[in-house]
């Protein structure tokens, strides 16, 4: 299989990319109090130095009460601002392109025994479907939403690229989603996934507002949520387009329809992958992403399972048949910045990625 597709320039507005492989966002935790250090910068950097296209940050969350669930997760807000200035600055000084991924995450638990309080979510319901706190409030909505429409302006000032919403796996946009964790019956939820869009709808809008029409948002997406793996928001074609066409229409540019395996159908009857339905139902951009360079999937992989390089062929097969515009890579740029250059020129020293790495900003 040829690279030529990968290493073709994409442009959406005014992002203009060298090539079509995206840094996947991949949480660190290693901004002290939520403020990103030289050391942040520096990693970035790095991957901009060996040749990715678009890099997306790791999580960063919008000024709301609980909205992390680590202490060491970025903030974007506040003192955080004119630190991303300088990581953008490291990324630009490289040739390198950034956005970041904004994000709230909702009901999700801590791993290390953080504690910010009372969490939010749209019925009060944990992600075991527990109830556990007071359900979101009209107010605590609309000051969600301004938190997130800040966020994309504080990105556009701060010199940022683009932006990514983080609408998957789980996290508070996702649960507004899924019918298993929004229960609401006013005009937040509703028995179809069109009415379940709204809240993800009324972000978009006011991002867009903000940023203006030219800056690209994209949106990440995923069936899948932390331990129900076999989770589906959108059970038929016909549901994903009602899913996802209300974003497209409200201001988003680019899907990132994450996945596990990005190999895998989403539904019976084809081999698209989740990305490729989303491109096929809407002719929207969109970004693939799942396991891509790599034997095992990323949940093995944090949880301690050894991934080995693995070819490219099905990827680009996929890539050339149109079934996507870009392709995110998470793991395989942990354990090597220089991997979409090795990609490039064809060399064969590609790294195993092991959950050791995580332990640094390598």
């Amino acid at each position: 299989m040829s690279l030529d597709t990968l290493f073709s320039p994409f442009g959406l507005k005014s992002l203009q990319l060298k090539n079509r492989i995206v840094m996947a966002p991949m949480t660190r935790q290693f901004s002290p109090h939520g403020v990103p250090t030289q050391d942040v910068a520096a990693y970035y950097q790095r991957r901009a130095e060996g040749g990715v296209g678009l890099i997306l940050t790791e999580g960063t969350v919008v000024e709301r009460p609980s909205s992390k669930n680590e202490r060491d997760i970025p903030n974007f807000y506040g003192d955080a601002i004119p630190a991303w200035k300088k990581v953008v600055e490291s990324v630009h000084a490289k040739g390198g392109l950034i956005a970041p991924q904004i994000w709230h995450t909702g009901a999700a638990s801590s791993q290390g025994g953080y504690d910010a309080g009372p969490k939010e979510s749209p019925s009060g319901l944990d992600l075991e479907l527990k109830s556990q706190w007071s359900p979101m409030t009209e107010a605590d909505i609309a000051d969600t939403i301004a938190a997130f429409a800040r966020a994309a302006g504080d990105a556009k000032v701060a010199g940022f690229d683009a932006i990514e919403l983080h609408g998957a796996h789980g996290y508070l946009i996702d649960e507004f989603f899924w019918d298993k964790t929004n229960r609401r019956e006013d005009q937040w939820g509703g028995a179809s996934i069109g009415e379940r869009t709204r809240f993800a709808v009324e972000i978009i809008k006011a991002a867009r507002a903000v940023v203006g029409p030219d800056f690209p948002i994209i949106i990440r997406l995923s069936q899948f949520k932390p331990g129900a793996y076999d989770a589906k928001v959108a059970q038929t074609p016909d549901e994903l387009e009602a899913w996802v066409r209300p974003l497209l229409e409200a201001g988003a540019d680019i899907i990132h329809a994450s996945q596990r395996r990005f190999w895998e159908p989403e539904f019976d009857g084809s081999d698209l992958n989740f990305a490729g339905w989303v491109k096929k139902l809407t002719g929207a951009p969109v970004i693939t992403v799942g396991s891509v360079g790599l034997s095992g999937d990323f949940i093995n992989g944090f949880a301690g399972e050894k991934s080995e390089p693995s070819d490219l062929n099905e990827l680009l097969r996929r890539l050339d048949r149109g079934d996507f515009d870009l392709v995110a890579v998470g793991r395989a740029l942990i354990s090597d910045p220089q991997w979409v250059e090795k990609v490039r020129r064809g060399a064969d020293d590609f790294k195993s990625f092991e959950r050791t790495l995580l332990g640094s900003l390598y």
